[in-house]
């Protein structure tokens, strides 16, 4: 059955629980390549339990509902949609153990009409199972290119952040490991075009590709040590497009732009000076003064 607006909304998601400890924050830590300096301590303590910090992005790994377009009847042409945007809103810093549930549901569709597709709004919640406190709320923009015309909300518009003309504020060269799509998978995202060169042929790329939360979460570190003194507590919300692939091995530039408001940032790689990520939003916590006064 095909899809339509209604069908999706009203679209049953399981619910997904997960234990993770502080062995998956340091595999996550290390598959997005921190540590490279092992006695750096800003990026030691991402990666040694000793005083470890929590990546906010994990987020992304923990509870996963899997490949939902394809596995649940929910008649998206899944074999044709993209990883359009994803957003981010932390409302209290992961711990680095925990119980976790998440929720899933789609919250909206912009149908873009017959033979232009149309963008789903796939909301996930990440909730302690022990304390009921919630941790995270993720939206996945999925463009589903084969799904035009099934109706949507007509009243919703796609927020892009726009980024400024001016040169960037600030800006951070992150070098990708030619293994990072292979290690990263590890956190449990096994699509194969990320490891076999021969699926990654049939795909349309040279060779497999790097995973775009992979690349959104070295621009979530990057953000950390630009905006947020290394201190992961303080990355409140991240919202962003994605915009071309990324090869393992390729560098990747996070420059940011410090607004009123908030930060615009883009990620780009720097040998073919392509966007990877774009129209990117990012807001932090102030920083908490500790002297006694």
């Amino acid at each position: 059955m095909a899809a339509s607006y209604q069908k999706l909304l009203a679209l049953k998601v399981p619910e997904k629980s997960v234990h993770y400890t502080a062995k998956d924050v340091q595999l996550y830590a290390l598959s997005l390549g921190m540590g490279r300096d092992p006695i750096d301590s800003a990026e030691l303590d991402f990666v040694y339990e000793k005083n470890l910090k929590v990546l906010p992005s994990l987020s992304m790994t923990l509870a996963h509902p899997g490949f939902w377009a394809r596995d649940l009847d929910s008649g998206l042409d899944w074999v044709k949609i993209l990883h359009a945007g994803q957003s981010m809103v932390m409302h209290q810093p992961l711990p680095s153990e925990a119980n976790i549930v998440a929720r899933s549901r789609i919250v909206d569709v912009i149908d873009k009409g017959e033979g232009r597709g149309a963008l789903v709004y796939f909301e996930r919640q990440l909730i302690d199972e022990d304390s009921g406190s919630l941790y995270c709320t993720m939206v996945q923009t999925v463009f589903c290119r084969g799904d035009g015309g099934m109706g949507g909300n007509p009243e919703l518009k796609p927020v892009i952040h726009r980024i400024p003309e001016r040169p960037a504020d600030a800006s951070l060269l992150r070098q990708t490991s030619p293994q990072m799509a292979l290690l990263y998978r590890l956190n449990g995202d096994m699509n194969p075009l990320h490891a076999d060169p021969e699926i990654a042929r049939k795909a349309g790329f040279e060779r497999p590709i790097l995973q775009g939360l992979a690349s959104f979460g070295v621009a979530c570190e990057s953000l950390i040590a630009l905006c947020c003194d290394n201190d992961p507590t303080r990355l409140e919300s991240m919202d962003c497009r994605f915009s071309a692939p990324v090869y393992p091995g390729e560098t990747l530039r996070t420059d940011v732009w410090h607004e009123p408001d908030g930060t615009c940032f883009r990620v780009s790689v720097a040998e073919r000076e392509v966007r990877a990520i774009d129209n990117g939003f990012m807001t932090a916590r102030a920083k908490i003064n500790s002297a006694v006064i």
